[in-house]
């Protein structure tokens, strides 16, 4: 296998989005949107969409969201998101370079933590984080917010 780590661009939308319904079906974001999205989301400082490609096929990716910070002296928040691997690809330990190369990226831009989410019930991924040195830290909460009509 020939496997690239290469930024999302338009040419893999649609894989994108395919890839994505593995986390999430019921809320998948129409492929029409998708360019526009892409498009805001390419003017935020640092916000990248990373996919590993099998040649054109992309077969894993994650968002990484680097965020500036008053905190902690000035250092920068990393925050990962989106973390998928395609089940094909699955049990290759392709999962844990992808996080590695999520660990490396938020280390050259001086980050002083990289943080995730990962719903409650999703007990193998939190024993796939903890092997890579994550610590449950925390409380999370949230709430749906709805916009004005």
């Amino acid at each position: 296998m020939t496997i690239e780590w290469k930024e999302l661009d338009r040419t893999a939308i649609d894989q994108y989005l395919d890839l994505l319904g593995d986390l999430d079906a019921q809320n998948r974001l129409p492929v029409n949107k998708a360019p526009q999205l892409l498009n805001r989301l390419n003017d935020y400082p640092y916000y990248k969409i990373y996919g590993l490609f099998d040649a054109a096929q992309l077969i894993a990716s994650y968002t990484l969201i680097i965020l500036d910070n008053f905190g902690h002296g000035g250092k920068k928040i990393a925050i990962v998101e989106n973390v998928v691997v395609a089940g094909a690809a699955r049990g290759q330990g392709i999962g844990k370079k992808m996080m590695q190369d999520a660990m490396r990226r938020a280390a050259k831009q001086n980050c002083y933590k990289l943080m995730l989410a990962s719903d409650i019930k999703r007990s193998g991924a939190h024993a796939f984080y903890e092997k890579l040195g994550f610590e449950q830290h925390g409380m999370s909460f949230r709430t749906e917010v709805k916009a004005d009509d």
